[in-house]
């Protein structure tokens, strides 16, 4: 803890040496407070669970694993040497990133309320931050490597760090990703849309709904977000009227698309991750579940992707207040345990 709260001090000091700004007063740029009581208050701390080593459910717990995690016992990881070393398979769940979204183009309320020097043009199509039905809607995003498990030293084995993470860090920032806030670039680094953004595919988006709110989100259908909407195009401008619970839902299951395109979200989980995660160009979204850490958390329970709002995200906003949401991303980690788990 005392690491991390160097680093973002470090951090938004660097920040300001740039033109950025920190003032949690500044209006539209709030200061969420990741860093402090919350992060024992606001994570849920039993949607870590179940714990599975061996096969073996060794925890309790009411959560369940993705139906094509790893299950067998036993594994094999070559060394530097490239010798086989055997291993037990060790899984479960594991909060791994932050994704804010923010309406004031440069604000970071991660970073306590942090302001970096992006000017207004950068927020695309955003009619001054405000939700109705006749505009569209637009929020950027900043993605954090958030391995709260390691920062913490818990339940986490070096050997099953997938992406050798270990503090918290800023990846990305969408401010200056020029396909975030424009459809046609974003169309010609994901060409696929041309065959799935179209009404006869998304008309098969409501299979997709109904089983994603029963805990069953379908890989197979990867232009679908479930009960969200369609994933592409995989930019930030969507049509207007759906409340900021719905739309910051959607852009999250884009920016994941999007960043596991890019070879920047790696797969963790199944036979292919046991010895360390690896790119998968499509989002496979029975890896991951998510929890909304800001403005009013999820602190006793977690979400899959496209489950319906009406299950998760009644009364999780703070009008005039909390309309940026911060959410903690969590994905099922499968790793063959080679030196000992430290359970």
């Amino acid at each position: 803890m005392k690491a991390s709260s160097l680093f973002i001090a470090c951090l938004c000091a660097a920040a300001s040496l740039f033109g950025a700004t920190a003032n949690a007063d500044t209006p539209g740029c709030s200061n969420a407070e990741v860093i402090g009581p919350k992060l024992f208050t606001d994570v849920c701390w039993t949607c870590i669970f179940p714990i599975r080593v061996a096969g073996i459910n060794i925890s309790g717990g009411g959560g369940s694993a993705p139906d094509d995690s790893v299950r067998r016992p036993v594994c094999a990881c070559n060394d530097d040497l490239g010798v086989p070393r055997p291993g037990i398979t060790t899984s479960m769940w594991e909060p791994a990133r932050l994704v804010e979204f923010q309406r004031v183009a440069g604000c970071s309320s991660v970073l306590n309320g942090t302001r970096f020097p992006f000017d207004r043009l950068m927020q695309g199509n955003h009619a001054d931050g405000e939700f109705d039905t006749t505009d569209g809607t637009f929020m950027h995003y900043h993605y954090y490597a958030f391995p709260l498990l390691v920062m913490m030293d818990l339940f986490v084995n070096k050997t099953c760090n997938s992406d050798g993470f270990y503090d918290f860090d800023l990846m990305y920032m969408s401010e200056v990703d020029p396909t975030w806030n424009n459809d046609e670039l974003a169309f010609f680094t994901n060409p696929e849309a041309a065959a799935v953004a179209n009404p006869i595919a998304l008309a098969a988006c409501p299979v997709d709904a109904i089983s994603s709110t029963a805990g069953k989100p379908l890989n197979a259908m990867f232009w679908c977000a479930g009960s969200w909407g369609a994933i592409y195009p995989l930019s930030g401008n969507q049509n207007g009227g759906n409340g900021v619970i719905r739309e910051s839902a959607r852009l999250k299951s884009r920016v994941l698309a999007a960043l596991h395109r890019r070879g920047m979200a790696h797969k963790t989980m199944g036979e292919d991750a046991m010895c360390g995660g690896y790119i998968s160009p499509i989002l496979p979204k029975t890896q991951y579940k998510f929890s909304l850490f800001h403005p009013v958390p999820e602190s006793s329970s977690t979400h899959v992707m496209g489950e319906s709002t009406f299950t998760w995200g009644l009364g999780r906003t703070i009008p005039a207040v909390g309309q940026d949401p911060i959410y903690l991303i969590w994905r099922w980690n499968d790793c063959c345990n080679t030196k000992g788990a430290s359970l």
